[in-house]
């Protein structure tokens, strides 16, 4: 030790050159970039020596790792959110209590840790505190390729109406519009294809649009509010499997093609998740006079040991039927009116009203899928099972879980927002047939080519009528006699 420290000495005496801090350089750059030939950055550091450009600021020189100048430019943008609340006294808050919520996770096994929980709560009381929020709640974490959503559920305000129009309603086209070339091709056979109307999104507050989502990539980062999901998003979202990038604005490329960007399809994703997983302790939700579920208030503690068992779970969010609506909409009046053009009356027959399962249906009664149960439920701890709690996780969404301890429970999400497609993989929609160039009919029928002898035999055919005139004389002088007598 004595020798090391006489060796370090004298390679950092200032009375001749300074070897210490060019050597630990070179160290610490084999160590970090752990290049094929060390040889060649020796050359490199000694050239900047001799030029006298080498740093002696430390051991490290003035090169800053790309991942430090981020996360020091990320803690900037996280400097606002460590500011006191100008009300600490407030008791009736919408703020969540996540750290709560966290602590029953982590005993579930899920969670973000313990420094990204904290940052997540106050980067949620600065949106209540800019957004006035009447309630809100962490919704989970949606991983992605580049980066990732930290979503947060909201309810709407009373009376708040979304100003986004609704794309389907703009792009459906009128039963009179037949397109800007219609006089350029008129007395031309027309298609008799008419599209199927555009199913009617759900007003904000209600199905699938009941709440309202924000969404940011790190605490500290500025809040973005994903616009309302349209039932041709979520239909669309049914039929691809797509990662996410981490970009609202980017495309979502694939087949079929989705209407509408990243943040459409994570919004339908957030709505397929959350119809499917979001689950309640059974009894602790009632049916209201609207049909719409409310909390109990005679609702009673539940042991975590009597909520593994699946029957003491219900759903208590809506059914979202094959229309991407929770509702079902008639669209049989909405159809073209084009086949009634002798002005006969044709019934027009009506879509059967789809139905699906009710509200508090109990997960028993859930079906599987490709062979696995759709959800297991277990108790945090068997060796204290007084002070447990009662876990349950969706197989058929991985990622979606929930715990109930006494009359507190929540549900949360953290994983790719995908849905579990069997072993087998994703499978992808297969292309339509392709369609009919035009009607067949025996008017367009192809008929085969004559023969020489035929060819032969229809030109001696006419020869023989041009070499005889006196016959056509005589057709001439009949219809002569026919008009006189007319």
């Amino acid at each position: 030790m004595e020798d090391a420290a006489a060796f370090k000495a004298f390679l950092m005496k200032q009375d001749g050159p300074n070897l210490y801090e060019p050597l630990s350089r070179l160290l610490v750059r084999v160590m970090d970039e752990q290049p094929h030939s060390a040889a060649e950055m020796l050359d490199e550091l000694l050239e900047e020596l001799r030029s006298g450009s080498g740093s002696r600021s430390g051991p490290r020189g003035d090169r800053e790792p790309p991942q430090r100048a981020a996360m020091e430019r990320l803690a900037e943008l996280q400097k606002p959110l460590f500011t006191k609340p100008e009300d600490p006294q407030e008791v009736d808050t919408p703020l969540p209590n996540v750290s709560k919520i966290s602590f029953y996770l982590e005993q579930a096994g899920v969670g973000l840790g313990q420094v990204e929980t904290f940052r997540i709560s106050l980067a949620i009381r600065q949106l209540v505190e800019s957004e006035a929020l009447p309630r809100c709640r962490l919704w989970g974490k949606i991983l992605g390729t580049r980066g990732s959503y930290i979503v947060v559920e909201a309810e709407y305000r009373d009376g708040e109406q979304d100003d986004e129009p609704d794309p389907e309603e703009e792009d459906e086209p009128g039963q009179d519009e037949q397109g800007p070339d219609s006089q350029d091709h008129e007395g031309l056979p027309q298609p008799a294809y008419r599209p199927p109307p555009a199913v009617p999104r759900e007003a904000v507050g209600t199905g699938a649009n009941r709440f309202m989502y924000y969404v940011c990539s790190e605490p500290g980062l500025p809040w973005v509010k994903l616009p309302p999901v349209t039932p041709a998003q979520v239909t669309a979202a049914r039929s691809i499997y797509k990662l996410f990038t981490g970009n609202l604005d980017s495309p979502v490329v694939s087949y079929p093609p989705f209407p509408g960007n990243e943040a459409n399809y994570l919004r339908a994703q957030i709505a397929r998740i959350s119809a499917g997983t979001h689950v309640s302790p059974q009894g602790f939700y009632q049916l209201g006079e609207d049909e719409a579920c409310e909390p109990n208030p005679d609702f009673e503690d539940v042991q975590p040991a009597l909520m593994c068992d699946l029957s003491a779970w219900v759903h208590h969010m809506p059914h979202i039927l094959q229309q991407g609506r929770c509702t079902w909409a008639n669209l049989s009046g909405k159809r073209g009116d084009d086949s009634n053009e002798e002005g006969e009356a044709e019934e027009e027959e009506e879509e059967p009203e789809e139905m699906g399962p009710q509200l508090l249906t109990p997960l028993s009664l859930d079906a599987e899928m490709f062979g696995v149960p759709p959800w297991t439920c277990r108790l945090s701890s068997t060796l204290v099972p007084q002070h447990a709690v009662a876990v349950l996780r969706s197989n058929l969404w991985p990622g979606a879980h929930a715990y109930a301890s006494g009359k507190k429970f929540e549900n949360f999400y953290v994983g790719w927002g995908l849905k579990y497609c069997g072993g087998g993989g994703f499978s992808p929609q297969a292309p339509p047939p392709p369609q009919t160039e035009y009607p067949e009919g025996p008017e367009l029928a192809e008929v085969p080519d004559p023969s020489l002898e035929d060819e032969q035999a229809l030109r001696d055919a006419l020869e023989e009528r041009h070499l005889s005139p006196g016959l056509d004389e005589d057709d001439d002088e009949e219809d002569d006699e026919d008009d006189e007598d007319n």
